[in-house]
Protein backbone atom coordinates (compact mmCIF):
# COMPACT_ATOMS: atom_id res chain seq x y z
CA UNK A 1 0.00 0.00 0.00
CA UNK A 2 1.39 2.88 -1.27
CA UNK A 3 1.15 6.11 1.43
CA UNK A 4 1.30 9.48 0.10
CA UNK A 5 0.88 12.68 2.64
CA UNK A 6 -2.11 15.01 1.63
CA UNK A 7 -2.39 17.86 4.76
CA UNK A 8 -0.15 20.13 6.14
CA UNK A 9 0.53 20.41 9.40
CA UNK A 10 -1.33 22.75 12.56
CA UNK A 11 0.21 22.59 15.91
CA UNK A 12 -1.63 23.82 19.31
CA UNK A 13 0.63 23.65 22.52
CA UNK A 14 -0.11 23.27 26.12
CA UNK A 15 -3.91 22.81 25.92
CA UNK A 16 -5.53 21.84 28.32
CA UNK A 17 -8.14 18.68 28.99
CA UNK A 18 -10.06 18.73 32.00
CA UNK A 19 -10.28 15.55 33.93
CA UNK A 20 -13.19 14.18 35.55
CA UNK A 21 -11.91 16.15 39.16
CA UNK A 22 -11.79 19.63 38.00
CA UNK A 23 -7.69 19.07 37.21
CA UNK A 24 -5.94 19.94 33.64
CA UNK A 25 -3.71 17.67 32.05
CA UNK A 26 -1.32 19.98 29.53
CA UNK A 27 -1.54 18.40 25.66
CA UNK A 28 -0.03 19.14 22.59
CA UNK A 29 -2.33 18.56 19.39
CA UNK A 30 -0.74 17.73 16.31
CA UNK A 31 -3.49 18.10 13.44
CA UNK A 32 -3.83 18.30 9.62
CA UNK A 33 -4.80 21.98 8.49
CA UNK A 34 -8.21 23.06 7.20
CA UNK A 35 -11.67 22.39 7.65
CA UNK A 36 -12.50 17.98 8.33
CA UNK A 37 -12.84 15.75 10.80
CA UNK A 38 -9.76 13.22 11.26
CA UNK A 39 -9.30 10.15 13.47
CA UNK A 40 -6.98 10.52 16.74
CA UNK A 41 -3.27 9.11 17.87
CA UNK A 42 -3.61 9.62 21.49
CA UNK A 43 -0.85 8.78 23.98
CA UNK A 44 -0.35 10.13 28.20
CA UNK A 45 2.91 9.41 30.17
CA UNK A 46 5.53 11.08 32.33
CA UNK A 47 8.89 11.81 28.89
CA UNK A 48 7.62 14.91 28.85
CA UNK A 49 5.91 16.15 25.96
CA UNK A 50 8.12 19.01 25.20
CA UNK A 51 11.10 17.27 25.32
CA UNK A 52 12.72 17.10 22.04
CA UNK A 53 14.27 12.96 21.26
CA UNK A 54 17.22 13.95 18.96
CA UNK A 55 17.16 10.25 17.12
CA UNK A 56 20.41 8.24 16.31
CA UNK A 57 21.47 8.87 12.67
CA UNK A 58 20.56 5.14 11.37
CA UNK A 59 16.81 5.91 12.42
CA UNK A 60 14.79 5.67 9.40
CA UNK A 61 12.76 8.59 10.44
CA UNK A 62 14.94 11.48 10.32
CA UNK A 63 15.15 14.19 13.18
CA UNK A 64 12.85 16.80 13.13
CA UNK A 65 12.02 19.66 15.84
CA UNK A 66 8.94 17.34 16.35
CA UNK A 67 10.26 13.84 17.20
CA UNK A 68 9.38 12.98 20.96
CA UNK A 69 10.85 9.57 22.53
CA UNK A 70 8.18 6.60 22.17
CA UNK A 71 5.89 8.52 20.24
CA UNK A 72 4.83 8.77 16.49
CA UNK A 73 6.20 11.48 14.72
CA UNK A 74 3.79 13.99 13.89
CA UNK A 75 5.40 14.88 10.26
CA UNK A 76 4.78 11.08 8.78
CA UNK A 77 1.48 10.65 10.26
CA UNK A 78 -0.60 14.35 10.50
CA UNK A 79 -0.13 14.43 6.40
CA UNK A 80 -1.56 11.45 6.22
CA UNK A 81 -4.86 12.51 8.02
CA UNK A 82 -4.22 11.60 11.18
CA UNK A 83 -4.40 14.00 14.48
CA UNK A 84 -1.44 12.73 16.66
CA UNK A 85 -2.37 14.16 20.92
CA UNK A 86 0.41 14.05 23.39
CA UNK A 87 -0.64 14.14 26.89
CA UNK A 88 1.82 15.03 30.10
CA UNK A 89 0.47 12.71 32.67
CA UNK A 90 -0.56 14.09 35.80
CA UNK A 91 2.12 15.58 38.29
CA UNK A 92 4.97 15.42 35.04
CA UNK A 93 6.00 17.42 32.44
CA UNK A 94 3.39 20.41 32.26
CA UNK A 95 0.36 18.58 34.16
CA UNK A 96 0.15 19.76 38.12
CA UNK A 97 -0.89 16.98 40.30
CA UNK A 98 1.17 14.45 42.52
CA UNK A 99 2.80 11.25 39.52
CA UNK A 100 2.12 7.90 39.48
CA UNK A 101 2.91 6.09 36.68
CA UNK A 102 1.23 2.81 35.63
CA UNK A 103 -1.75 2.75 37.89
CA UNK A 104 -5.47 2.96 37.78
CA UNK A 105 -5.51 7.11 38.31
CA UNK A 106 -3.76 7.37 35.40
CA UNK A 107 -5.96 5.00 33.56
CA UNK A 108 -8.74 6.89 34.67
CA UNK A 109 -7.04 10.72 33.16
CA UNK A 110 -6.15 9.02 30.01
CA UNK A 111 -10.13 7.48 29.75
CA UNK A 112 -10.86 11.24 30.27
CA UNK A 113 -8.38 12.65 27.52
CA UNK A 114 -9.61 9.97 24.97
CA UNK A 115 -13.01 11.22 25.54
CA UNK A 116 -12.27 14.71 25.22
CA UNK A 117 -10.09 14.40 21.93
CA UNK A 118 -12.98 12.54 20.40
CA UNK A 119 -15.18 15.39 21.37
CA UNK A 120 -13.70 18.02 19.62
CA UNK A 121 -14.41 19.57 16.40
CA UNK A 122 -11.32 18.60 14.13
CA UNK A 123 -12.00 14.70 15.38
CA UNK A 124 -14.09 11.86 13.34
CA UNK A 125 -15.16 10.80 16.97
CA UNK A 126 -12.59 7.90 16.49
CA UNK A 127 -9.30 7.42 18.78
CA UNK A 128 -6.85 4.72 18.68
CA UNK A 129 -3.54 4.26 20.87
CA UNK A 130 0.14 4.33 19.42
CA UNK A 131 3.52 3.98 21.36
CA UNK A 132 6.11 2.13 22.66
CA UNK A 133 6.94 0.75 26.45
CA UNK A 134 5.48 3.47 28.41
CA UNK A 135 3.08 4.74 26.15
CA UNK A 136 2.16 0.98 25.36
CA UNK A 137 1.66 -0.19 29.20
CA UNK A 138 -0.81 2.66 29.81
CA UNK A 139 -3.06 1.31 25.99
CA UNK A 140 -3.43 -1.74 28.62
CA UNK A 141 -4.96 -0.22 31.73
CA UNK A 142 -7.00 2.53 30.23
CA UNK A 143 -8.59 -0.86 27.60
CA UNK A 144 -9.60 -2.07 30.91
CA UNK A 145 -11.92 0.95 31.21
CA UNK A 146 -13.67 0.28 27.71
CA UNK A 147 -13.93 4.02 26.59
CA UNK A 148 -16.33 4.40 24.25
CA UNK A 149 -14.20 6.28 21.69
CA UNK A 150 -11.21 3.69 21.66
CA UNK A 151 -11.47 2.08 18.94
CA UNK A 152 -8.26 0.07 17.86
CA UNK A 153 -5.03 -0.23 20.06
CA UNK A 154 -1.39 -0.70 19.19
CA UNK A 155 1.00 -1.72 22.22
CA UNK A 156 4.33 -1.51 21.13
CA UNK A 157 6.45 -3.19 23.40
CA UNK A 158 4.22 -2.98 26.34
CA UNK A 159 4.51 -4.91 29.40
CA UNK A 160 1.18 -5.56 30.66
CA UNK A 161 1.11 -6.74 34.27
CA UNK A 162 3.08 -4.75 36.28
CA UNK A 163 4.06 -7.40 39.00
CA UNK A 164 5.08 -10.36 36.74
CA UNK A 165 6.05 -8.14 33.94
CA UNK A 166 7.72 -5.35 35.28
CA UNK A 167 9.12 -5.67 39.09
CA UNK A 168 8.78 -8.94 40.03
CA UNK A 169 10.62 -11.81 37.84
CA UNK A 170 9.41 -14.95 39.11
CA UNK A 171 8.50 -13.16 42.51
CA UNK A 172 12.49 -11.86 42.11
CA UNK A 173 12.29 -7.72 42.73
CA UNK A 174 13.75 -6.33 39.19
CA UNK A 175 15.84 -4.00 41.30
CA UNK A 176 18.26 -2.71 38.25
CA UNK A 177 15.89 -1.53 36.03
CA UNK A 178 12.55 -0.34 38.36
CA UNK A 179 14.79 1.82 40.65
CA UNK A 180 16.71 3.20 38.17
CA UNK A 181 13.54 4.13 35.96
CA UNK A 182 11.77 5.46 38.41
CA UNK A 183 14.88 7.86 40.06
CA UNK A 184 16.13 8.99 36.61
CA UNK A 185 12.76 9.96 35.74
CA UNK A 186 12.49 12.05 39.07
CA UNK A 187 15.47 13.54 38.46
CA UNK A 188 14.96 14.44 35.00
CA UNK A 189 12.20 17.00 36.73
CA UNK A 190 13.73 17.75 39.63
CA UNK A 191 17.25 17.54 38.81
CA UNK A 192 16.81 18.79 34.71
CA UNK A 193 15.17 21.85 33.23
CA UNK A 194 13.29 23.63 36.02
CA UNK A 195 9.62 22.48 36.79
CA UNK A 196 8.07 25.07 38.92
CA UNK A 197 4.62 24.26 37.94
CA UNK A 198 5.00 20.74 39.72
CA UNK A 199 5.86 21.60 43.02
CA UNK A 200 4.50 17.45 43.53
CA UNK A 201 5.92 15.86 40.97
CA UNK A 202 6.95 12.08 41.79
CA UNK A 203 6.50 13.14 45.73
CA UNK A 204 4.44 9.45 46.27
CA UNK A 205 6.42 6.75 47.79
CA UNK A 206 5.94 4.95 44.20
CA UNK A 207 9.61 2.91 44.53
CA UNK A 208 8.79 1.98 48.28
CA UNK A 209 5.12 0.90 47.58
CA UNK A 210 6.51 -1.65 44.66
CA UNK A 211 9.12 -2.80 47.31
CA UNK A 212 6.09 -3.34 50.12
CA UNK A 213 3.81 -4.96 48.17
CA UNK A 214 6.15 -8.07 47.44
CA UNK A 215 3.07 -10.44 46.48
CA UNK A 216 -0.07 -10.20 44.19
CA UNK A 217 -2.45 -9.95 47.00
CA UNK A 218 -4.34 -7.20 45.58
CA UNK A 219 -2.12 -4.09 45.05
CA UNK A 220 -1.75 -4.26 41.78
CA UNK A 221 -5.14 -4.62 40.82
CA UNK A 222 -5.20 -1.39 38.65
CA UNK A 223 -1.89 -1.94 37.44
CA UNK A 224 -2.77 -5.56 35.31
CA UNK A 225 -4.94 -5.80 32.26
CA UNK A 226 -8.44 -7.64 32.90
CA UNK A 227 -8.15 -9.45 29.90
CA UNK A 228 -11.85 -10.61 29.42
CA UNK A 229 -12.53 -6.48 28.85
CA UNK A 230 -9.95 -5.74 26.49
CA UNK A 231 -12.22 -6.76 23.70
CA UNK A 232 -11.31 -3.63 21.01
CA UNK A 233 -9.79 -4.70 17.85
CA UNK A 234 -5.57 -4.73 18.63
CA UNK A 235 -2.40 -5.06 17.39
CA UNK A 236 0.33 -6.09 19.94
CA UNK A 237 4.00 -5.98 19.07
CA UNK A 238 6.64 -7.40 20.79
CA UNK A 239 10.69 -7.93 20.74
CA UNK A 240 12.42 -11.05 20.86
CA UNK A 241 15.16 -8.99 23.05
CA UNK A 242 12.61 -7.73 25.35
CA UNK A 243 13.22 -10.44 28.18
CA UNK A 244 13.07 -8.73 31.45
CA UNK A 245 10.41 -6.12 30.55
CA UNK A 246 7.73 -6.64 27.65
CA UNK A 247 7.81 -9.28 25.94
CA UNK A 248 5.51 -11.56 28.00
CA UNK A 249 3.27 -8.63 27.89
CA UNK A 250 2.59 -8.38 24.28
CA UNK A 251 2.31 -12.59 23.98
CA UNK A 252 -0.33 -12.45 26.62
CA UNK A 253 -2.14 -10.12 25.67
CA UNK A 254 -2.70 -12.80 22.30
CA UNK A 255 -3.35 -15.40 23.97
CA UNK A 256 -5.50 -13.90 26.49
CA UNK A 257 -7.54 -11.03 25.69
CA UNK A 258 -11.06 -10.87 24.56
CA UNK A 259 -10.80 -8.94 21.31
CA UNK A 260 -12.32 -11.00 18.33
CA UNK A 261 -9.85 -9.32 16.17
CA UNK A 262 -6.31 -9.19 17.40
CA UNK A 263 -2.73 -9.39 15.76
CA UNK A 264 0.33 -10.30 17.23
CA UNK A 265 4.12 -9.02 15.49
CA UNK A 266 7.30 -9.36 17.17
CA UNK A 267 10.44 -8.21 15.76
CA UNK A 268 14.07 -8.37 16.72
CA UNK A 269 16.62 -5.75 17.77
CA UNK A 270 16.39 -2.29 20.03
CA UNK A 271 13.27 -0.70 21.40
CA UNK A 272 13.28 1.74 18.87
CA UNK A 273 14.54 1.17 14.90
CA UNK A 274 11.95 -1.51 14.77
CA UNK A 275 8.94 0.85 15.61
CA UNK A 276 9.86 4.12 12.88
CA UNK A 277 11.02 1.97 10.09
CA UNK A 278 9.28 2.31 7.05
CA UNK A 279 8.03 -1.45 6.74
CA UNK A 280 6.15 -0.83 10.47
CA UNK A 281 4.91 2.50 10.13
CA UNK A 282 3.47 1.31 6.60
CA UNK A 283 1.71 -1.54 8.92
CA UNK A 284 0.67 0.51 11.36
CA UNK A 285 -0.76 3.05 9.34
CA UNK A 286 -2.57 -0.07 7.50
CA UNK A 287 -4.16 -1.15 10.67
CA UNK A 288 -5.64 2.32 11.99
CA UNK A 289 -6.66 2.63 8.62
CA UNK A 290 -8.80 -0.31 8.67
CA UNK A 291 -10.68 0.81 11.89
CA UNK A 292 -10.48 4.51 12.62
CA UNK A 293 -10.97 5.22 9.02
CA UNK A 294 -13.23 2.31 7.23
CA UNK A 295 -10.72 1.39 4.33
CA UNK A 296 -9.93 -1.94 2.85
CA UNK A 297 -6.42 -2.38 3.31
CA UNK A 298 -6.68 -6.06 3.89
CA UNK A 299 -4.67 -6.20 6.40
CA UNK A 300 -6.98 -8.62 9.08
CA UNK A 301 -6.96 -10.68 5.89
CA UNK A 302 -3.94 -11.50 6.65
CA UNK A 303 -2.58 -14.29 8.50
CA UNK A 304 -2.88 -12.76 12.59
CA UNK A 305 0.98 -14.13 13.88
CA UNK A 306 3.85 -12.49 12.09
CA UNK A 307 7.24 -13.29 13.02
CA UNK A 308 10.73 -12.10 12.55
CA UNK A 309 12.65 -15.74 12.74
CA UNK A 310 15.80 -15.02 14.20
CA UNK A 311 19.09 -17.51 12.97
CA UNK A 312 21.58 -16.44 14.96
CA UNK A 313 23.96 -13.07 14.81
CA UNK A 314 21.63 -10.43 14.01
CA UNK A 315 21.81 -10.52 10.24
CA UNK A 316 19.34 -11.42 7.27
CA UNK A 317 16.44 -12.25 9.20
CA UNK A 318 13.01 -13.39 7.80
CA UNK A 319 9.17 -12.73 8.16
CA UNK A 320 7.37 -15.58 8.97
CA UNK A 321 3.45 -15.25 9.14
CA UNK A 322 1.79 -17.93 11.02
CA UNK A 323 -1.97 -18.67 11.96
CA UNK A 324 -1.56 -18.87 15.46
CA UNK A 325 0.71 -18.47 19.11
CA UNK A 326 2.24 -20.83 20.34
CA UNK A 327 2.70 -22.36 16.59
CA UNK A 328 0.04 -25.89 16.60
CA UNK A 329 2.75 -27.56 14.63
CA UNK A 330 5.08 -27.14 17.73
CA UNK A 331 6.88 -30.48 18.94
CA UNK A 332 7.40 -30.12 22.29
CA UNK A 333 10.25 -31.84 23.28
CA UNK A 334 11.67 -32.95 26.63
CA UNK A 335 15.47 -31.93 27.19
CA UNK A 336 16.60 -34.15 30.34
CA UNK A 337 19.38 -32.39 32.79
CA UNK A 338 21.57 -35.05 33.57
CA UNK A 339 25.31 -34.06 35.54
CA UNK A 340 27.86 -35.31 33.48
CA UNK A 341 31.65 -34.31 33.02
CA UNK A 342 32.49 -32.78 30.06
CA UNK A 343 35.31 -33.80 27.49
CA UNK A 344 37.89 -31.11 27.04
CA UNK A 345 36.55 -28.73 24.33
CA UNK A 346 36.27 -25.00 23.25
CA UNK A 347 34.24 -22.69 25.41
CA UNK A 348 32.71 -22.71 28.99
CA UNK A 349 33.05 -26.09 31.28
CA UNK A 350 29.36 -27.70 31.67
CA UNK A 351 28.36 -29.69 34.72
CA UNK A 352 26.15 -31.67 32.34
CA UNK A 353 24.26 -32.56 29.47
CA UNK A 354 21.01 -32.06 27.68
CA UNK A 355 19.15 -34.74 26.26
CA UNK A 356 15.65 -35.96 25.24
CA UNK A 357 16.45 -39.44 27.01
CA UNK A 358 15.44 -39.42 30.85
CA UNK A 359 17.96 -40.35 33.29
CA UNK A 360 17.12 -43.74 35.02
CA UNK A 361 18.52 -42.93 38.42
CA UNK A 362 18.63 -40.20 40.70
CA UNK A 363 21.46 -37.78 40.82
CA UNK A 364 22.11 -34.80 42.65
CA UNK A 365 24.14 -31.78 41.81
CA UNK A 366 24.56 -28.87 44.23
CA UNK A 367 26.29 -25.61 43.94
CA UNK A 368 26.95 -22.60 46.50
CA UNK A 369 24.20 -19.69 46.38
CA UNK A 370 26.76 -17.00 46.85
CA UNK A 371 30.06 -16.49 45.43
CA UNK A 372 33.16 -15.43 47.32
CA UNK A 373 34.35 -11.55 46.59
CA UNK A 374 37.56 -10.15 47.77
CA UNK A 375 35.75 -8.51 50.68
CA UNK A 376 34.09 -11.23 51.46
CA UNK A 377 30.25 -12.65 51.15
CA UNK A 378 28.18 -9.63 51.98
CA UNK A 379 25.02 -10.02 50.81
CA UNK A 380 23.49 -7.08 52.65
CA UNK A 381 25.82 -4.74 51.35
CA UNK A 382 24.62 -2.44 48.59
CA UNK A 383 28.05 -3.86 46.85
CA UNK A 384 26.04 -7.35 46.03
CA UNK A 385 23.23 -5.60 44.15
CA UNK A 386 24.87 -3.25 42.34
CA UNK A 387 27.85 -5.34 41.33
CA UNK A 388 25.59 -7.65 40.05
CA UNK A 389 27.38 -10.17 37.02
CA UNK A 390 30.60 -9.29 38.26
CA UNK A 391 31.03 -12.62 40.40
CA UNK A 392 32.56 -15.60 39.08
CA UNK A 393 30.21 -18.11 37.32
CA UNK A 394 27.86 -19.22 40.10
CA UNK A 395 25.41 -22.61 39.83
CA UNK A 396 25.46 -25.09 36.97
CA UNK A 397 25.60 -25.61 32.92
CA UNK A 398 23.95 -27.88 30.89
CA UNK A 399 24.45 -28.27 27.17
CA UNK A 400 22.93 -30.31 24.27
CA UNK A 401 25.12 -32.36 21.58
CA UNK A 402 26.09 -30.08 18.44
CA UNK A 403 23.29 -29.97 16.61
CA UNK A 404 23.19 -31.97 13.72
CA UNK A 405 20.92 -30.02 11.71
CA UNK A 406 19.96 -26.60 11.75
CA UNK A 407 17.58 -26.69 14.70
CA UNK A 408 14.39 -23.95 15.28
CA UNK A 409 13.16 -23.07 18.85
CA UNK A 410 9.75 -20.61 18.39
CA UNK A 411 7.37 -20.33 21.74
CA UNK A 412 7.36 -20.19 25.26
CA UNK A 413 9.50 -22.40 27.26
CA UNK A 414 8.43 -24.47 30.38
CA UNK A 415 11.68 -25.35 32.89
CA UNK A 416 11.15 -28.37 35.24
CA UNK A 417 13.48 -28.75 38.14
CA UNK A 418 13.33 -30.69 41.58
CA UNK A 419 15.22 -29.02 44.09
CA UNK A 420 16.41 -28.18 47.58
CA UNK A 421 18.24 -25.54 49.50
CA UNK A 422 19.84 -25.65 53.13
CA UNK A 423 18.30 -22.36 53.69
CA UNK A 424 14.55 -21.39 53.73
CA UNK A 425 14.11 -20.17 50.09
CA UNK A 426 16.03 -20.24 46.33
CA UNK A 427 16.66 -18.49 43.82
CA UNK A 428 16.70 -19.64 40.16
CA UNK A 429 17.96 -17.59 37.26
CA UNK A 430 17.71 -19.44 33.48
CA UNK A 431 19.71 -18.24 30.82
CA UNK A 432 19.46 -20.13 27.35
CA UNK A 433 22.46 -19.48 24.72
CA UNK A 434 23.53 -20.16 21.66
CA UNK A 435 27.12 -21.66 21.57
CA UNK A 436 28.44 -21.89 18.30
CA UNK A 437 31.17 -24.79 16.70
CA UNK A 438 34.05 -22.42 18.45
CA UNK A 439 31.99 -22.54 21.80
CA UNK A 440 31.44 -18.80 21.92
CA UNK A 441 28.11 -17.50 22.68
CA UNK A 442 26.26 -16.16 19.46
CA UNK A 443 24.70 -12.57 20.74
CA UNK A 444 21.56 -11.03 19.73
CA UNK A 445 21.28 -7.08 19.89
CA UNK A 446 19.04 -6.16 23.01
CA UNK A 447 16.36 -3.62 23.73
CA UNK A 448 19.29 -0.64 24.82
CA UNK A 449 21.77 -2.10 22.27
CA UNK A 450 23.48 -4.40 24.72
CA UNK A 451 24.28 -8.07 24.07
CA UNK A 452 21.79 -10.55 25.15
CA UNK A 453 21.60 -14.08 25.14
CA UNK A 454 18.62 -16.07 23.65
CA UNK A 455 16.20 -16.42 26.30
CA UNK A 456 15.83 -15.52 30.06
CA UNK A 457 13.59 -16.64 32.83
CA UNK A 458 13.62 -16.50 36.90
CA UNK A 459 11.38 -18.00 39.85
CA UNK A 460 12.26 -17.75 44.15
CA UNK A 461 11.26 -20.93 45.05
CA UNK A 462 8.93 -20.00 47.85
CA UNK A 463 6.85 -18.27 44.58
CA UNK A 464 6.06 -21.88 43.04
CA UNK A 465 2.72 -22.23 43.84
CA UNK A 466 0.60 -22.23 40.32
CA UNK A 467 -2.12 -21.10 39.56
CA UNK A 468 -3.92 -24.20 37.74
CA UNK A 469 -6.97 -22.09 35.56
CA UNK A 470 -3.69 -19.89 33.83
CA UNK A 471 -1.31 -22.51 33.76
CA UNK A 472 -0.75 -24.47 30.52
CA UNK A 473 2.20 -27.51 30.16
CA UNK A 474 4.41 -25.15 27.72
CA UNK A 475 3.66 -21.77 30.26
CA UNK A 476 3.63 -21.98 34.22
CA UNK A 477 1.33 -19.23 35.45
CA UNK A 478 2.25 -18.06 39.30
CA UNK A 479 -0.18 -17.45 41.84
CA UNK A 480 2.70 -14.98 43.58
CA UNK A 481 0.01 -14.87 46.49
CA UNK A 482 1.41 -16.92 49.31
CA UNK A 483 5.32 -18.01 50.03
CA UNK A 484 5.85 -21.63 50.28
CA UNK A 485 9.06 -21.61 52.68
CA UNK A 486 11.57 -24.33 51.67
CA UNK A 487 12.52 -27.09 54.92
CA UNK A 488 16.59 -27.65 54.46
CA UNK A 489 17.02 -30.49 52.25
CA UNK A 490 13.56 -31.05 51.51
CA UNK A 491 12.90 -31.87 47.70
CA UNK A 492 10.39 -29.55 45.83
CA UNK A 493 9.19 -29.57 42.25
CA UNK A 494 9.45 -25.85 40.56
CA UNK A 495 8.20 -25.13 37.25
CA UNK A 496 10.37 -21.85 35.93
CA UNK A 497 8.53 -19.66 33.25
CA UNK A 498 11.43 -18.94 30.37
CA UNK A 499 9.99 -15.85 28.31
CA UNK A 500 9.08 -16.61 24.38
CA UNK A 501 11.76 -16.92 22.21
CA UNK A 502 12.67 -17.94 18.75
CA UNK A 503 16.18 -19.07 17.33
CA UNK A 504 17.36 -21.32 14.62
CA UNK A 505 20.68 -23.15 16.36
CA UNK A 506 22.63 -23.56 13.58
CA UNK A 507 24.07 -27.11 12.73
CA UNK A 508 26.92 -28.00 14.87
CA UNK A 509 26.18 -25.41 17.35
CA UNK A 510 24.51 -26.03 20.89
CA UNK A 511 22.00 -25.25 22.89
CA UNK A 512 23.24 -24.33 26.81
CA UNK A 513 21.30 -23.97 30.24
CA UNK A 514 22.95 -21.84 32.45
CA UNK A 515 20.93 -22.02 36.26
CA UNK A 516 22.20 -19.85 38.36
CA UNK A 517 21.47 -18.27 42.04
CA UNK A 518 22.23 -14.42 40.51
CA UNK A 519 21.59 -12.82 36.89
CA UNK A 520 23.60 -14.54 34.61
CA UNK A 521 25.44 -13.09 31.50
CA UNK A 522 23.57 -10.82 29.38
CA UNK A 523 21.26 -9.54 32.23
CA UNK A 524 22.33 -5.81 32.24
CA UNK A 525 19.68 -3.39 32.82
CA UNK A 526 17.03 -5.99 34.17
CA UNK A 527 18.81 -7.02 37.12
CA UNK A 528 17.59 -8.47 40.61
CA UNK A 529 18.03 -7.89 43.99
CA UNK A 530 19.83 -11.03 45.20
CA UNK A 531 17.98 -12.00 48.67
CA UNK A 532 20.07 -11.68 51.54
CA UNK A 533 19.64 -15.51 52.20
CA UNK A 534 21.26 -16.25 49.43
CA UNK A 535 24.63 -18.31 51.14
CA UNK A 536 23.33 -21.45 51.36
CA UNK A 537 23.80 -24.79 49.14
CA UNK A 538 21.26 -25.59 46.14
CA UNK A 539 20.49 -28.74 44.79
CA UNK A 540 19.08 -29.84 41.69
CA UNK A 541 18.00 -33.41 41.33
CA UNK A 542 17.90 -35.46 37.86
CA UNK A 543 16.97 -38.84 36.65
CA UNK A 544 14.10 -41.24 38.45
CA UNK A 545 11.02 -39.91 39.97
CA UNK A 546 13.12 -36.60 39.86
CA UNK A 547 13.99 -35.85 36.48
CA UNK A 548 14.54 -32.59 35.91
CA UNK A 549 13.79 -31.21 32.47
CA UNK A 550 13.74 -27.97 29.71
CA UNK A 551 10.35 -28.14 27.30
CA UNK A 552 11.68 -26.70 24.11
CA UNK A 553 9.15 -25.87 21.27
CA UNK A 554 10.51 -27.52 18.29
CA UNK A 555 9.45 -26.06 15.20
CA UNK A 556 9.19 -29.04 12.77
CA UNK A 557 12.36 -28.22 9.50
CA UNK A 558 10.26 -29.60 6.80
CA UNK A 559 7.23 -27.17 7.48
CA UNK A 560 9.51 -24.34 9.32
CA UNK A 561 8.94 -21.62 6.30
CA UNK A 562 6.03 -20.88 4.38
Amino acid sequence: MKSRPRHDLVIEKDVDIPMRDGARLKADVFRPRGAGKFPVIINIGSYQKDKHWVPPRDLEEKDNPYMNWETVNPLWWVPRGYIAVRVDSRGTGKSPGQTDPFSSHEAVDFYDAIEWSAQQPWSNGKVGTLGISYYAMTQWLVANLKPPSLKAMIPWEGAADMYRDFAYHGGIFCFGFVANWYNNHMAHHLLGKPQQHNPDTFAKPWLWQYMRDSLDRGAYRGRQPEWENIDIPLYTVGNWSGMGLHLRGNTEAFMRAASKHKKLRIHAGTHYHPFYAGEARREQLRFFDHWLKDKNTGIMKEPPVKLLIRTGGGKNYQWRHENEWPLARTQWTKFYLRPEKQRSRKGEPAEGVLNTEAPKARRALAYPASGMTKAGVASASWTSTALAGSLPRLGVSFETAAMRANTEITGPINLVLWVSSSTEDMDIFATIRNIDRDGKDVWELGQQQQPVPVAKGWLRASHRKLDKKLSLPYRPYHAHDERLWLKPGRIVRVEVEIWPTCMVFAKGHRIRLDIQPRDGIGSAPYTHYSADYNTGINTIYTGGNTASYIMLPVIPPKTSRR
